[in-house]
């Protein structure tokens, strides 16, 4: 939504110059001329400006440094991530960054395996994605047989059993449902066995330095940098970390405050 972005910026500075500019300039002209030519009273504009500029600045700086919501709208990780969820992203946890051009101000941190972020993919760059982390720079990933390697080590897998989908997700009913272990930290994915066909998207590929390799949970329904490459690390937008509702043809509170594994 970088409509959205632009908007907030072009508001928040139009309203914080106005208030300025009357504070410098345009209340001393109407106290000077007060009883004259008018009664002194702000016009609109002025008004306007300094109601809506704390409101504005408030939620930029919050959206752009802190937190910003985010809403999933497809199916590719599941059963992590559900169509419709509403997430927020830390914005902080890989260094600040300026609205709109997204480049980095201040470095905080870096991702890490098996994080789950959102980002600006190089092919669509006024959309935001969200997928894992499976490879970081330098990394040799392979995918063969529904499985990870990172340089030549299988990713350990536990399985749970058929998935059950609800809403959107229900075409997933049915899929094989296993707990991977990415180093020290576990997560859920979905695949598809014994399908008519060899996953087009198996190979290995080695991470450049200053970018990352991204994979949806729901492997077999996943856009991502098996298909179209690494994903440079000023794309990214955040670290998503939180659940707060899920709206998939109805409002769903049962996932509030779920944390994002």
């Amino acid at each position: 939504m970088r409509w959205f972005e632009i908007a907030l910026v072009a508001l928040t500075l139009a309203s914080g110059l106005i208030w300025l500019l009357d504070k410098l300039v345009l209340a001393r002209r109407r106290a000077d001329y007060r009883g004259l030519l008018d009664d002194g009273s702000e016009p609109w504009y002025v008004d306007y400006a300094k109601a809506f500029f704390p409101v504005l600045l408030a939620v930029l700086v919050l959206r752009s440094f802190i937190a910003e919501p985010f809403r999933i709208p497809s199916n590719s990780m599941m059963p992590t991530l559900l169509t419709g969820d509403f997430i927020l992203v830390n914005k902080f946890s890989y260094g600040l960054r300026l609205p709109i051009t997204n480049k980095k101000v201040v470095g905080i941190g870096e991702p890490q395996r098996g994080d789950v972020v959102v980002f600006r993919p190089p092919h669509h760059p006024d959309q935001d994605w969200i997928k894992r982390v499976m490879g970081l720079p330098g990394d040799r990933i392979g995918y063969r047989d529904n499985q990870v390697f990172v340089n030549g080590t299988p990713m350990v897998y536990e399985e749970i059993g058929p998935y059950q989908g609800r809403g959107n997700g229900s075409e997933m009913t049915g899929a094989t449902e296993l707990r991977e272990q990415v180093g020290d930290r576990t997560h859920l994915v979905l695949e598809r066995t014994g399908l008519p066909f060899r996953d087009p998207a198996e190979g290995e590929w080695t991470v450049p330095e200053g970018q990352y390799f991204v994979m949806g949970d729901n492997r077999d329904n996943s856009e991502d940098s098996r298909y179209w490459g690494t994903l440079p690390e000023q794309n990214l937008r955040g670290k998503a970390f939180l659940i707060w509702m899920n709206f998939d043809g109805g409002v769903d509170f049962s996932r509030v405050g779920e944390r994002i594994r």
